[in-house]
């Protein structure tokens, strides 16, 4: 396809996203996801997640992400932050036209960070053309040539092993994610509350993946070890409409544990809190809401914006407190629902490294 048929393409696509999630995204919290769900699937507590099925798409609901976040260093310990995702989003609900009428609607953001350097990139398509997509089994995930996709001797309830490469301006990388754990289900079972009012979503996480691989920043490569997570999860309405926005927390603990901790702010300023706990065995217990704490303790200022971008976390019936500080603050995802996402390290009563996620900033 010649140049201005690249830019054309993009500028439809580009146009139904931002009509998907309506211009008065703000007034709806952040994207516009506490939005009118009606007509969309709803989620329910009770039901159960399969696995390879779940891998792949739900086009009945209204919104859903594969979401991945890595940990690395290379030889000398230069530390390094990677981020992968992957965005479904459908405009209308009950429609399944097929080719460039599909109301599906795909953006995949990728970023290399370092400590100092924050490269991203994002990329836009619909659906029913072939341009994006999710299939469950053999699991692949792609949007343009950036792709998640099984090795070969793939198992579903690990989700492992996994191939995951993206390029951008002056970064690329390719990566080989294994996890001999089983998947985690995050909230109840999987149902993960996110207000008080009733609206949720499907939740699973794999937390345990150890990663090999590339990277290369402004043309200067690197191999590469570490850890990954994996977020998968699906919804019509994840917030409600008096919240602004989320700060999401995923710790890999030098214990080999695990936590995903996140609030939701309101506009009342009673935030709404949730995490889960999982041991290094992969058992996962939900956290007593009012136990966890949640300060800024630094802003960084980011286009005009005061980002809080180092934290005090506090889980206090598990006599967790820590400082978590970003590798670099300016991990600003300057994309088109911008947004916070970098790689963070911490101490204190635990020590660790992981993935802070801010939206609605």
């Amino acid at each position: 396809m010649n140049a201005d048929g690249r830019i054309g393409r993009r500028a439809v696509v580009a146009y139904g996203l931002l009509s998907a999630f309506g211009t008065s995204a703000r007034a709806q919290g952040f994207a516009g996801l506490g939005g009118e769900s009606k007509g969309f699937a709803p989620v329910t507590q009770g039901v159960t997640l399969e696995f390879p099925r779940d891998h792949g798409a739900h086009p009945d609901f209204r919104i859903e992400w594969w979401y991945v976040t890595a940990n690395l260093q290379d030889s000398s310990g230069t530390r390094y932050g990677v981020q992968w995702t992957l965005f479904r989003q459908a405009t209308i609900p009950g429609v399944s036209d097929s080719g460039w009428d599909s109301r599906q609607l795909w953006m995949g953001n990728a970023a290399v960070t370092s400590a100092s350097k924050h490269l991203f990139a994002e990329r836009l398509a619909r659906g029913g053309v072939g341009q994006a997509g999710v299939e469950a089994n053999p699991f692949r995930a792609w949007i343009d040539s950036w792709e998640m996709k099984s090795g070969d001797q793939f198992f579903p309830q690990t989700l492992s092993p996994l191939n995951v490469s993206a390029i951008g301006r002056g970064f690329e990388f390719s990566l080989r994610l294994n996890s001999l754990k089983p998947l985690v289900l995050q909230g109840d079972a999987g149902y993960s509350r996110k207000s008080e009012q009733g609206q949720a979503s499907y939740y699973f996480s794999q937390p345990f993946f150890t990663v090999t691989g590339k990277i290369e920043i402004d043309g200067k490569p690197a191999d590469v070890t570490g850890q990954a997570w994996m977020d998968r999860e699906w919804s019509s309405q994840p917030l409600a409409s008096d919240q602004t926005g989320w700060d999401w927390f995923a710790l890999h603990l030098a214990s080999g544990e695990k936590v995903m901790l996140f609030r939701l702010r309101q506009k009342n300023g009673s935030h709404y809190f949730s995490g889960n706990w999982i041991g290094a065995d992969g058992r996962s217990v939900q956290l007593t809401p009012s136990s966890i704490s949640m300060e800024p303790a630094q802003l960084t200022e980011i286009e005009g914006r005061n980002v809080p971008t180092s934290w005090t976390v506090a889980v206090a019936d598990r006599g967790f407190k820590i400082e978590i500080v970003p590798l670099n603050p300016k991990s600003w995802m300057s994309t088109r629902f911008a947004y916070w996402e970098g790689p963070i390290a911490f101490h204190g009563t635990y020590e660790g490294v992981g993935y802070l996620e801010m939206t609605g900033y």
